[in-house]
């Protein structure tokens, strides 16, 4: 493991031996949310409307606050090959703390555990992390759900989807400082690395050259940005219009980093389509290809989990299908 003092500058603020992080308070930008002509779950009316007290911080913003620890543990290398895969299992809203925390490996072990918790103990997130790309992705926390998944009953939000279906267009992404991400995601990397929870000199654009690659990296949290910000194109929609949430999500770097201003191009096939008692799953695996060298960079899988109870024609429609 590469464990150079150039590795823990990444973050020169964070204690170096820390496998537990600092209590933070991640803020909340996805207020101005919208998809499919109205706002999202972030929105704290439509979350009220819901049954939550306040819009909830997107589940990949938590991630930022792994980094020091990976960091620490891995060295350079988290941000080359680094996979982080967590199920989301409490919303957070602006205002609470958060506290990351990491189960150092054994032996030879190259999978650790992670885990996120509230001020007061409530958990945020569980999963895994490792390096690597020989690091036994079946044994990371979203593939092993997905392997555990039972057959579903019949799904009427998604039942137009096909676990197999490709993205309908070709999808050909970049991240500048400056660029607005869309309405998916109302703002730019500029805004994110002002409220970031971990800030690092390699994420900006005065630091750039500090980084081993002498360029400005992206952000674990904003590949998700990055990916999310033209889902639409690949025509994954089930009906609605219904509120959604990330109920799951795992990165993984191949060929990374990600850079700031690079062009990416993007394959996406779903994998599994799941339901539970509250809501719809359409799992994604989405792949990053370098533009210029056609080589895998990353990949992402999404549990985009949408609500039964927030598409108004849900109850109608399963009985018309003879599912209740």
């Amino acid at each position: 493991m590469n464990t150079s003092t150039s590795a823990v500058t990444a973050f020169p603020d964070f204690p170096a031996a820390a496998l537990c992080g600092p209590l933070r308070q991640p803020r909340q930008m996805l207020a101005d949310q919208t998809y499919d002509g109205h706002l999202s779950i972030h929105d704290d009316k439509t979350a009220g409307d819901l049954g939550l007290k306040a819009g909830p911080i997107e589940g990949p913003t938590h991630f930022s606050q792994f980094d020091p620890l990976m960091v620490q543990l891995f060295g350079n290398e988290w941000f080359q090959t680094g996979c982080i895969s967590a199920h989301y299992q409490n919303m957070v809203v602006e205002g609470e703390e958060v506290r990351a925390f990491v189960q150092p490996p054994k032996g030879s072990e190259r999978i650790v555990h992670i885990w996120a918790e509230k001020r007061d103990g409530t958990p945020v997130l569980k999963g895994t992390a490792s390096v690597g790309s020989d690091a036994c992705d079946d044994q990371h926390e979203i593939p092993q759900r997905i392997a555990k998944l039972r057959p579903n009953k019949g799904l009427v939000i998604n039942r137009d989807l096909t676990v197999g279906q490709k993205g309908a267009e070709a999808e050909t992404i970049t991240m500048g400082f400056d660029q607005h991400m869309g309405d998916y995601y109302p703002f730019t990397l500029s805004q994110k690395l002002k409220a970031i929870t971990e800030p690092s000199p390699w994420y900006t654009p005065e630091g750039a050259a500090s980084s081993p690659w002498g360029k400005a990296i992206i952000p674990m949290e904003m590949i998700s940005v990055l990916l999310g910000s033209t889902i639409k194109r690949a025509g994954f929609s089930g009906r609605g219009p219904a509120v959604g949430l990330f109920a799951g999500q795992q990165i993984r770097l191949v060929n990374g980093p990600l850079f700031v201003g690079q062009a990416y191009e993007l394959e996406r096939e779903i994998i599994a389509l799941s339901e539970s008692a509250r809501t719809e799953s359409c799992w994604v695996r989405t792949r990053v290809i370098h533009g210029d060298t056609k080589a895998l960079a990353a990949e992402m899988i999404l549990n985009s989990a949408t609500l039964k109870h927030s598409y108004a024609a849900y109850e109608q429609e399963a009985r018309e299908l003879g599912l209740i």
